[in-house]
């Protein structure tokens, strides 16, 4: 096989998908997960994108079957993590809403974030290094302290954390390593962004929420397609084995190898 065929088989992308097949497939993956686990439901951590709400989705069909199946409650806690003022947190909500998530919190992460990066800075002045956390390095502090968060809660509530990482952002390892990559469970793996986004519209996700444009919200003004300079349709056409621009092709396999380290298992000896 050809390097796309290799990396696309290692990924699990189908080049056609039945959209009522693959939401019983991933419920059913869910229940299993709580099940085997001995867990009494789902924490997902809603970022007012769709992958996030596509999970959501699948989450409270899986927790609300278990707890129609068991006689037992079975919860999906929906999460919401702004960093300060998020000016698109009512679509966090309105994914909640949309889903009837009874169960909500919000964690306002703005203040850990500070005191993580202002203790790096006093760190780096130890060594004679005086700089500021970077762009990218607070960025990353974000996600893992989101996750942070996410696993206390579900340790509190015996959750399993789900993760809204798919084969789009597997590929380009567009994911903060022990950040949103530090997960329980991945419902969504094997689906590339264009297959997230038909399973979203069957499960009824917001419209606001088709629309806008992806963003991981690690800084003012980022998107996905910008920082990545693929666009998700090129993306998800590579991934179903078709043919695409060289210079696409030769990017999305050059980002693949670079960024192996985050798919891989820790290393050791």
């Amino acid at each position: 096989m050809g390097t796309q065929q290799d990396i696309i088989a290692k990924l699990g992308v189908k080049p056609e998908i039945d959209v009522d097949a693959e939401i019983r497939k991933r419920v059913d993956f869910l229940k299993n997960q709580v099940k085997q686990s001995n867990m009494r439901g789902l924490l997902i951590a809603i970022s007012g994108g769709i992958d996030s709400a596509v999970a959501a989705g699948l989450c409270k069909k899986a927790t609300d079957e278990l707890t129609v199946e068991s006689g037992i409650e079975h919860k999906t806690i929906g999460v919401f993590q702004p960093y300060g003022a998020q000016v698109d947190i009512e679509d966090s909500y309105a994914v909640a809403k949309a889903f009837d998530l009874k169960y909500q919190i919000e964690t306002n992460i703005e203040e850990a974030v500070g005191e993580i990066a202002l203790e790096v800075e006093y760190g780096l002045k130890t060594i004679g290094v005086h700089q500021h956390v970077s762009r990218g390095g607070k960025g990353n502090i974000k996600a893992r302290t989101r996750m942070v968060m996410q696993y206390a809660l579900a340790f509190e509530l015996n959750l399993l954390v789900v993760g809204t990482d798919h084969a789009s952002e597997a590929i380009t390892g567009f994911f903060t390593k022990y950040g949103d990559g530090a997960v329980d469970i991945t419902p969504l793996s094997t689906l590339n962004k264009r297959q997230v986004r038909v399973l979203a519209a069957k499960l009824g996700v917001p419209q606001s929420i088709l629309d806008k444009a992806p963003t991981a919200g690690l800084w003012e003004g980022q998107t996905d397609e910008q920082e990545l300079g693929i666009t998700y349709e090129d993306n998800s056409s590579y991934l179903e084995g078709k043919q695409v621009d060289q210079a696409v092709s030769d990017k999305l396999e050059k980002q693949y190898f670079k960024t192996e380290h985050k798919r891989s298992g820790i290393p050791g000896i």
